[in-house]
């Protein structure tokens, strides 16, 4: 059943250390006019701790990859995109922003486009109280350590985390997940219509039991285990 984005709403989660938040919200125009966003900043990093996952950047050849592959990407899309100079960075403090200016689209775009387009530095005292001072909000400093600002970002993690959200950039529309820049495509896709989700091949594929999984009592020796020895997925 085909289904109107007309009314329709889909919350965005993401963190701002994520090139690839950056590159998808650089796309949102290919997004229905009707579809209205809610973004939701959060903590990427307690996600990566609660589902028990190292961060690209904490595997020295996936990090290479991952920060070439983000420069592909855009290159590819026509973006411009300039490196911070380290990375990963502490992004506390510019979620926290975030909020404390509003939570608008416009405004985490711009902080976006400070961090990635400009390649500006925000993990230092210094480089964040620039940052404050170019979106014209210098009272940052100070209101990213307020109290109210703080549980709207721990309320936002904690929401990602019971939707099941496991990486960010991740939209979730209907209960559905869809994680990752290249994922903006599909996401389009189903926001006009459910067909494709509700096909035969998309819910066998859904629904695949697991063939075998590795048992960590064996994780050193790097043993898979067959299913039926090993404990039962969590939910």
């Amino acid at each position: 059943m085909s289904s109107s984005a007309a009314g329709r709403s889909a919350e965005w989660f993401f963190d701002f250390v994520s090139p690839f938040a950056y590159l998808q919200l650089e796309q949102f125009h290919k997004l229905p006019a009707t579809l209205t966003v809610e973004p939701r900043p959060m903590v990427l990093g307690a996600i990566l701790a609660h589902v028990g996952q190292r961060g690209p950047a904490e595997i020295a050849a996936k990090r290479v990859f991952t920060y070439r592959h983000a420069l592909y990407r855009a290159q590819k899309l026509g973006i411009a995109y300039t490196m911070p100079p380290a990375h990963p960075f502490n992004p506390i403090k510019t979620l926290r922003l975030a909020i404390a200016m509003g939570g608008s689209l416009e405004v985490i775009q711009r902080i976006f486009r400070y961090i990635w387009r400009d390649g500006r530095d925000v993990s230092s005292p210094e480089g964040f109280a620039s940052l404050c001072e170019a979106m014209g909000y210098p009272q940052g400093v100070e209101a990213v350590e307020t109290a109210a600002v703080k549980d709207e970002l721990r309320r936002n993690t904690d929401r990602a985390l019971a939707l099941d959200v496991f990486g960010a950039p991740t939209f979730v529309l209907d209960g559905e997940l869809f994680w990752g820049e290249d994922a903006t495509d599909m996401f389009v896709d189903c926001v006009a219509s459910r067909d494709w989700l509700d096909s035969a091949e998309v819910k066998r594929v859904s629904q695949l039991p697991i063939g075998i999984q590795r048992n960590t009592s064996d994780a050193a020796a790097n043993k898979p285990t067959p299913a039926a020895a090993a404990p039962a997925p969590s939910a």
